[in-house]
């Protein structure tokens, strides 16, 4: 007799090898199903998936884990973001998932949690601040909610530290690229520099998003929808490009790109042109100093990236202003104009 298992997801994979394999989940983000499909032991750890996530004790962090992911706040994130948040659940489930909610205005619990964000630093610092703060927005959410009286996760401080201070694309960077880089990837660091905007939102821009005077995209990771005015250098590239796929952004044959191969691709450009300690994700921090630079307020350029008045603030006073000369310069400029007008 042939069982129907609902809302099994399928995931395939290619291994370092190069050989294909493809995995099955419980539901998306559930746990991964063992035994060939259609086995006994398929059947069984399907079953078995599904009976503990019904069986989540209430007044446990599982259970607040689980009514989480079944709200519209859930569903309405990117689903690139779902499947980040999916890998720092599952780690929250493996440690905490049995912690008893009365627990959470203990004011031991916030060390025990911080306890284990400083473990998981040992492994990487990044991923552990990622998780953590995961963790804290579940919790904000919950006790948003009245399901818990406290969030012992908030405002942990981070203890990852960007090493990125410097790395801004200068005018001499850009002249190297554009020098060796092909036509597709010139016009991908131009996109990127003059719009602010994620390398996978540049990715999938589609020509009907540009209309010859502003380009408009909804972002991918925040929802947020931008419209960037087209700068004239960037202009003249977009009307001399054949629109030879959907997107405008596409390979030596003409296809939109991966991910996987566009960075591929971006790399091999990057060290032809011998700029190093550079990445396309560098661009979009080059483009909020650029702007901030030329004078623009952060409100402006919030409105232009998509950032919100505080992450661009942050940009600006954490990793880029502080060191770049021309800030300075430009302030200089701009308290002699000042001086000579009064």
């Amino acid at each position: 007799m042939r069982v129907m298992l609902k809302g099994i997801n399928r995931l395939t994979k290619r291994l370092a090898s190069g050989e294909r394999v493809t995995y099955f989940y419980a539901w998306k983000g559930g746990p991964r199903l063992t035994g060939e499909p259609g086995s006994a032991e398929f059947i069984a750890s399907y079953q078995e998936a599904h009976r503990q996530k019904a069986q989540a004790p209430a007044g446990t962090i599982q259970s607040l884990l689980n009514q989480y992911q079944e709200t519209t706040k859930w569903t309405d994130l990117a689903e690139r973001t779902r499947k980040d948040y999916v890998k720092h659940i599952r780690l929250i489930e493996r440690e905490f998932g049995d912690f008893p909610l009365p627990a959470l205005t203990d004011r031991r619990t916030r060390a025990d949690f911080l306890a284990w964000r400083d473990q998981m630093a040992v492994k990487s610092r990044r991923q552990a601040d990622y998780t953590f703060a995961t963790f804290a927005s579940i919790l904000a959410w919950a006790y948003d909610r009245g399901l818990t009286l406290a969030n012992p996760c908030e405002k942990p401080g981070k203890v990852y530290r960007s090493g990125r201070a410097e790395n801004v694309w200068t005018d001499a960077d850009e002249a190297a690229f554009k020098a060796s880089a092909p036509p597709r990837l010139w016009l991908a660091y131009m996109l990127a520099v003059w719009t602010g905007q994620r390398q996978g939102d540049l990715l999938g821009l589609t020509w009907s998003a540009y209309d010859g005077t502003h380009i408009r995209l909804r972002q991918n990771k925040t929802g947020r929808r931008v419209v960037i005015p087209v700068g004239a250098p960037l202009k003249v590239l977009l009307d001399a490009t054949p629109k030879a796929a959907v997107t405008i952004l596409t390979t030596i044959t003409g296809t939109s790109w991966t991910s996987m191969g566009f960075s591929a691709s971006w790399r091999k450009a990057v060290a032809a042109s011998q700029v190093t300690g550079l990445t396309f994700h560098d661009l979009r921090g080059t483009a909020v100093t650029r702007l901030a630079i030329a004078g623009c307020s952060e409100a402006e350029i919030g409105t232009i990236t998509g950032h919100s008045l505080r992450d661009v603030g942050a940009i600006l006073d954490a990793h880029y202003l502080s060191r770049d000369s021309r800030m300075a310069d430009s302030a200089i400029r701009k308290l002699e104009a000042h001086k000579s007008r009064t």
